[in-house]
């Protein structure tokens, strides 16, 4: 069965039989003790339109104290706003070619505003985290049409295509 290390700010798994009781664990990393597994982390971001300006006060209240205890239970890692994409800087490959594109973008309809790295037990809790971070947005900022969205962090390479 799997045990949850307490005391800990970042938790593991006590995992009897590999991998035995989990579907969101996806690799035990080598450095690790033998047995034990982090818990997976996630890249939550907000994607909206560009030029929207900052937002309420409320929402940046809302979100001090919602950050902070996601903060103090180990859940939010690291994370931010990002500036506009005037100064952003892109890399394009083509076909074998790199090509440097600098920003603003007349195109960019939509743009990622905010990201963030979060450690959660089980996925579940991190789709509830996601919607109550989500939810915070529309409570506080209902002007604001954004898309919320989580990915789960591999903690492996990834298989190559010619494998």
């Amino acid at each position: 069965g799997a045990n949850l290390q307490s005391g800990s700010r970042n938790p593991t798994v006590d995992v009897e039989e590999p991998l035995c009781c989990s579907t969101y664990v996806r690799h035990s990393n080598s450095h690790q003790s033998e047995g034990l597994i982090d818990m997976p982390r996630f890249m939550g971001f907000v994607r909206m339109e560009e030029g929207l300006g900052a937002p309420p006060q409320a929402m940046f209240d809302a979100m001090d104290i919602y950050v902070g205890e996601q903060a103090a239970k180990g859940v939010f890692l690291d994370g931010g706003g990002l500036f506009g994409t005037e100064d952003a800087v892109n890399f394009v490959v083509r076909k074998g070619e790199t090509t440097r594109v600098d920003g603003p973008y007349a195109e960019a309809k939509e743009v990622v505003g905010g990201w963030a790295i979060l450690k959660y037990d089980t996925l579940e809790e991190a789709v509830a985290g996601q919607q109550e971070f989500a939810d915070l947005h529309a409570k506080y900022w209902p002007e604001c049409s954004m898309v919320v969205t989580m990915r789960q962090i591999s903690d492996g390479p990834p298989e190559a295509a010619d494998a």
